[in-house]
């Protein structure tokens, strides 16, 4: 086989799609999902959350009938839990980004290891491992589309590609389908999901036919301006916008805060991107949180629960019943044509509780299942107007 470095291939050969910006390291790229002007305003555990590539894929052509990659992957674990499989998904459609589509997966559990402290998250240990090798194996012999999908949960430090000798690797050619840019909470981010291609998200882009870039970034979906200036420079053909959760879970904002916070950040995007279509998607279901304002933590068989609170202190305090009531109150005084709802209830409500198992996030299946409701709900229908336009 022919092997080739990432840093080398990386626009001459193939698109990194879902990553604004890139640690280069002695070995290769680890990308990162905010552009490099954010990094000073980071908050540290944003950062790592920044560092994870959920949605983030290699995009090329290829007609090779093998395909592997090498890199060096960091999970973070926190005990009794045990380590999960780092995984990457290998999705083929035919030349031009046409014809059947299939998805093929491989994991392993080469790499290194973070033992996080479940009672103080500043302690933690790193078990250093090796570099792995994921393999996708008799493929057709013919020039297919590619997207090799980077896992949702774990650091990835991209070392190297290899082909079939003989074959040949190149950037796609016309890459037709409309930008989407998603931002959102753990609920996007879909750490619990097995594949990285099975992340709601991805779901809900391949059923409706856009491109992708997931912004879902775990319990650190506060509406901070540095966010809505990198969606408001993005090439971006729709825009939406999943937000509530993460400020109850931290009790991170009082009404007074959220809703100015929310028009500003809606007010920025709309500086570069006056016209593109936005959608608010209000938060889903999360029993704990629907009526009582949090935070949440999780108890001794890890489910969230919302801490009770001095009533006479938490006048403004924000459940999840009240969020979405105030979503609507900013669209409706917004006079943008433009600007969408979409009830997280819809996507996940009260009769999916059997697949929350912590009470806070989805299982696999919970996971597609937002995915598909969120194409046939309203995705699919805006791709076909951006088509038609």
């Amino acid at each position: 086989m022919q092997s080739f470095s990432i840093s080398d291939l990386i626009d001459e050969n193939l698109l990194m799609h879902g990553a604004l910006d890139v640690d280069r390291r002695p070995n290769g790229i680890s990308p990162r999902r905010l552009p490099d002007w954010c990094r000073p305003q980071l908050p540290p555990i944003m950062d790592v959350m920044v560092r994870m590539p959920s949605g983030v894929r290699l995009i090329f052509d290829t007609d090779s009938t093998s395909i592997e990659i090498s890199a060096l992957t960091t999970n973070i674990v926190v005990p009794p839990r045990e380590r999960r499989p780092t995984v990457f998904d290998l999705e083929i459609s035919g030349d031009n980004n046409t014809g059947n589509m299939e998805v093929l997966s491989q994991s392993s559990f080469a790499g290194n290891t973070i033992l996080v402290d479940a009672r103080d998250a500043t302690q933690f240990e790193l078990v250093r491992g090796d570099a792995g090798t994921w393999s996708f194996n008799n493929l057709a012999a013919v020039s297919k589309h590619c997207e090799l999908w980077l896992p949702q949960n774990a650091y990835v430090e991209l070392h190297g590609l290899s082909i079939d000798d003989g074959a040949t690797i190149s950037k796609p050619g016309d890459m037709s389908k409309p930008n989407w840019v998603h931002y959102g909470s753990s609920i996007s981010h879909c750490m619990e999901a097995t594949q990285p291609s099975q992340i709601w998200p991805a779901v809900a882009a391949r059923k409706a036919g856009a491109c992708l870039l997931n912004l879902g970034l775990a319990g650190q979906c506060h509406l901070d301006q540095f966010v809505a200036r990198t969606i408001r420079d993005c090439h971006a053909d729709l825009i939406s916008i999943k937000t509530g959760i993460n400020i109850v879970n931290m009790d991170s904002m009082r009404e007074r805060v959220y809703k100015p916070a929310l028009h500003g950040f809606l007010d920025t995007i709309r500086d570069g991107q006056p016209n593109t279509p936005i959608t608010l998607i209000s938060p889903m279901y999360c029993p704990s949180a629907e009526n009582h304002p949090g935070p949440t933590v999780a108890d001794e068989q890890g489910r969230f629960q919302t801490i009770p609170g001095h009533e006479e202190i938490r006048e403004g305090c924000l459940s999840l019943t009240r969020i979405r009531r105030l979503i609507r109150e900013v669209i409706e005084v917004r006079n943008d044509d433009n600007l969408h709802y979409v009830n997280g209830l819809d996507l996940f409500g009260e009769n999916d509780e059997g697949d929350l198992p912590d009470d806070l996030h989805p299982n696999p299946v919970g996971y597609q299942r937002m995915g598909r409701r969120f194409a046939d709900l309203h995705l699919t229908s805006m791709v076909r107007e951006l088509t038609r336009s």
